[in-house]
């Protein structure tokens, strides 16, 4: 069943529209979600550093209070691999894994990001997620995954050396659940690829210590379902030192949060709230840090199985948290029993998965400043602090830009073609004859303090090479924002071409363009005469009225249709 098919919810006010129907498939939705968590939850919890049962307890409160605060009605929340490993390798220079002092980091931390989070939505400033750019994030995925990789390589190894009289079980046990996990999730995608993987380990484990008596080493048993009550506060002295790492994970568990909803927003027709979206998550992990849980966000790998499952409110994110805690007091012993060896060869699937070759060639083949951003991000989040490698992306992807956008496109223009259509030069593949006395511009994006040098070194190039075409016509519809030295640039160009005798003309400037010129006086400066409407009605304008008559009558381009005619051959040179 394809959650697409279901009628629209108002997400606003979905509890009006609960009945048996939406129940029912809540429900079953519900159960796929419980039985893909609880894998994923022992898996990732290892990958923060944390004993297996803390990956239960952030899939439990904090996916209740997400779904019932935020906006989407499919997104699951709960711990991710990004988070896990982003949580490992930037509190674990301050603890040791596991011990006491990490877990009240981890708390202290996943109180701060939901602070953030609740901060970022009461300022509505959702739209803070779109700085990290799509080569950011698949870069900062690419080198999480190698480190999730090369980490799940030296626990295999570490469980080697362990136990030298089980040497070759801890490696047959962990190829064997990569290999049904790649299989399954290959030919039976919709199976819980990493749940059949982990019970087949759990089953060769257990034969393997009855026929041989080698025994793998188990996870071991999580000492209580219910998740029980912490203080994150206990920490508040180590909270500077926690504030740079908190913001990191906050930009990521935004980024991931609302990617993930927007997308399946997109699939579902839902409009979807950012900034409730955000609040939601704020909650869940400010309630969780008080509840054992360490930071959670939208989960792809859950929010989407969730939306295909057919679910139609929230509530199928709250019953998977409660069938989510009958399979743990039912399947205790079996989860105990599991050996570490498939949890470490199920991380590194996982690191696989997190590796998008697709989206890296997409990414490396658009454009140099995007390669060079993943390639920078990956590589930095390898070798430095992680919320550095994020923040150096960051202000890559935004140099990048920056330099782009401090060169906007200035096109010259003439008539061309049968339409006389204006077009620009660098189109035509021939020779092009241009008006002596005016040049059209098209101007293409914002003039801003970082964009003046290179307009003005290109209005000064026009006026240089070209000294005799003493007016200008800008063709400003893209000219979308100017600030104060934008607007001290085309002050600077109006009086240089009226000293030269000439003039400046806009056609159609934006509705900002013009509001700022009213401010700062520039338009008293230009007159209502140099801006118009049309295209047409500017070039009519200028050439009958502004240019000189004895260059017209000489010149030979004749390119706009209010050119005067040529004079006829042998006729009498006009008086005066």
């Amino acid at each position: 069943m394809n959650g697409a098919s279901t009628p629209t919810i108002d997400a606003a006010r979905w509890w009006r529209s609960v009945g048996s129907a939406t129940l029912r498939a809540d429900l079953l939705a519900a159960l796929l979600g419980a039985l893909l968590v609880l894998p994923q939850g022992v898996a990732f919890a290892r990958l923060a550093g944390l004993p297996p049962e803390f990956g239960i307890y952030t899939a439990l409160v904090p996916c209740v209070v997400a779904a019932l605060f935020g906006s989407s009605l499919h997104v699951t929340s709960g711990p991710t691999n990004a988070l896990s490993l982003a949580i490992f390798v930037m509190l674990s220079p301050l603890a040791v894994a596991g011990s006491a002092e990490y877990l009240q980091l981890v708390f202290a931390t996943t109180l701060l990001v939901g602070l953030m989070q609740l901060l970022v939505a009461s300022l509505r400033l959702g739209v803070l997620a779109n700085f990290i750019a799509p080569s950011v994030l698949t870069g900062f995925m690419a080198g999480a995954a190698c480190l999730i990789g090369w980490h799940a390589i030296l626990g295999v190894v570490a469980l080697h050396h362990d136990a030298p009289s089980a040497a070759w079980v801890e490696p047959a046990i962990a190829v064997l659940t990569l290999l049904v996990t790649a299989a399954l999730s290959r030919w039976r995608p919709r199976w819980p690829a990493m749940l059949v993987a982990l019970v087949l380990a759990w089953v060769a484990a257990t034969l393997l210590a009855a026929g041989t008596g080698i025994h793998a080493r188990p996870l071991g048993a999580l000492p209580r379902v219910l998740p029980p009550l912490s203080n994150p506060l206990l920490a508040a002295g180590e909270l500077p030192s926690l504030i740079g790492i908190a913001l990191a994970l906050t930009l990521i568990s935004l980024a991931q949060s609302i990617s993930i909803a927007k997308a399946i927003a997109e699939r579902s027709g839902q409009v979807l709230d950012t900034n409730r979206e955000i609040r939601g998550q704020g909650l869940s992990n400010i309630a969780g840090s008080f509840l054992s849980s360490y930071v959670s966000s939208g989960s792809f790998n859950r929010s989407l199985p969730n939306y295909e499952a057919g679910a139609r409110t929230p509530l199928a994110a709250v019953f998977s948290a409660g069938i989510l805690l009958v399979l743990v007091g039912v399947a205790g012993p079996l989860i105990a029993g599991i050996p570490l060896a498939a949890i470490e060869a199920l991380l590194l699937y996982v690191a696989w998965q997190l590796i998008d070759l697709p989206k890296i060639r997409e990414i490396a083949r658009f454009s140099r400043g995007d390669a060079i951003t993943l390639g920078a991000t990956w590589l930095a989040t390898m070798t430095i602090r992680m919320e550095l490698a994020i923040l150096l992306g960051m202000a890559l992807a935004l140099g990048f830009y920056l330099d782009l956008s401090s060169r906007p496109a200035m096109r010259r223009m003439v008539p061309w073609g049968p339409g006389r259509r204006l077009t620009p030069i660098t189109q035509i593949d021939e020779p092009v004859r241009e008006c002596p006395q005016l040049v059209l511009l098209r101007m293409e994006g914002a003039v801003y303090f970082a964009a003046t040098a290179h307009v003005r070194e290109a209005l000064r190039g026009l006026r240089e090479r070209s000294p005799t075409q003493k007016h200008l016509l800008v063709m400003a519809r893209s000219m979308n924002f100017i600030d104060q030295a934008g607007d001290r640039l085309w002050r600077e160009e109006l009086a240089n071409r009226r000293a030269a005798g000439g003039d400046v003309y806009f056609h159609r400037p934006r509705t900002p363009v013009l509001v700022a010129w009213q401010r700062s006086g520039m338009m008293a400066a230009l007159g209502t005469e140099t801006i118009f409407e049309t295209k047409n009605e500017a070039i009519a304008h200028i050439v009958t009225t502004r240019l000189d008559p004895e260059i017209c009558a000489r010149c030979t381009a004749r390119i706009f249709h209010e050119c005067p005619p040529p004079p006829t051959r042998g006729a009498p040179p006009a008086s005066g």
